[in-house]
Parts: structure tokens; C-alpha cells; sequence
């Protein structure tokens, strides 16, 4: 039994919000968790001199329209291990689209969240605090993660933890959804 494949969105006893790390702040490396093999495997390698700028990973137990579980950006004071099951408050989401290679275009939005450990951002409660600035850094990382493979990100609006906590009720809808009723 694959503990992170059974792991639920929330802690049932404190209520904290589950993310996994995938890929850790600082790697070239994207990778992913294949709940079928129970492992995380690379997907694809950044040119050089690009990197990923925060902890990056899922919230389990969701599934986003994209298919893949909802993704998330962790704001935390230093790099997690790949793997690393952190308790986070979620701030915010860059509710965006893709475009895939075959020109189709997609919802991949990006939770913003922060450590409940965390010291640098406590007092962080909603994307509105963070520097306009910072969020468009993280913005043009995805713009340039996604041109490399041919794909273009285009960010349709910020919203604060109202609207994550809406994406995530959705994530989690949809992945307990019947398989019938989610092809349909």
C-alpha cells in the first residue's frame, strides 16, 4: 500500500491541508509521482540556468482539470525534500490556462500555500499581501517551464484564499466523482 497515493487532502485531526513535495526549489529536474508504480520519476530537465524557484507539488487526493492532482506552490523558509509531506495554509491561486502542443487550450491553475511552520511568511494570509512583483516572477516562470515544451501558460486572474479553497473543494469533488460520470 502507497502511503502518499491514500493520503487524504486534509488532516482529519487538525484540519491542515496536505501537500507533497514533487519537485524541490533549486532542481533542474521536473518530476511527478506515478501513483501507479507508487514512485516519483523525471518528466523533463530544465535548460541550464533555469530552475525551479519554490518547492513545487500536489494536493493529494485531488484531481484539477488537467487530470493531474491540483498543483502548488510552497512558500516555505527552505527546500523540502522530494517526497516530503508538508501541512500548508493555501493563501491564494494563479487561476490560469494552458495551451497544450496540439494547440488545445486547458485549465492548469497553481495553489499559492504556506508551511503552517513556516516563520519568514506567518502572517501571510492572502496573495494580496505578496509584492505584485513577486507573483509575476512566479507567473513568467510558468510562461517560460511551459514554452519549453512547446505549450504556452497564460494566467486568467489571482485570487486570494477564498479562491483556493473553491479549487480545492473542486479538485476534490472531481476526484471522488464516479469514473462514468467524470468521462462524461
Amino acid at each position: 500500500m502507497n502511503a502518499i497515493a491514500n493520503l487524504p487532502t486534509f488532516d482529519p485531526k487538525s484540519g491542515d491541508l496536505f501537500a507533497v513535495v514533487e519537485t524541490p526549489k533549486g532542481s533542474r529536474n521536473k518530476y511527478a509521482f506515478n501513483p501507479d508504480l507508487g514512485l516519483f520519476e523525471i518528466r523533463r530537465s530544465l535548460p541550464r540556468g533555469m530552475m525551479f524557484p519554490f518547492d513545487f507539488g500536489f494536493v493529494p487526493d485531488t484531481k484539477a482539470d488537467d487530470g493531474d492532482p491540483l498543483d502548488v506552490l510552497l512558500l516555505i523558509e527552505d527546500s523540502a525534500p522530494q517526497g516530503c509531506v508538508v501541512r500548508v495554509r493555501a493563501i491564494g491561486a494563479i487561476e490560469a490556462r494552458q495551451r497544450e502542443a496540439n494547440g488545445a487550450w486547458e485549465r492548469n491553475d497553481r495553489l499559492v500555500a504556506v508551511a503552517v511552520h513556516a516563520k519568514v511568511h506567518a502572517d501571510l494570509k492572502s496573495l494580496k499581501e505578496l509584492n505584485p512583483r513577486f507573483l509575476d516572477e512566479i507567473e513568467a516562470f510558468f510562461r517560460d517551464y511551459n514554452e519549453q515544451d512547446g505549450k504556452e501558460f497564460e494566467p486568467i486572474k489571482r485570487g486570494g484564499p477564498n479562491a483556493a479553497a473553491r479549487l480545492i473543494e473542486e479538485a476534490q469533488n472531481q476526484n471522488n466523482a464516479p469514473a462514468e460520470k467524470a468521462a462524461a
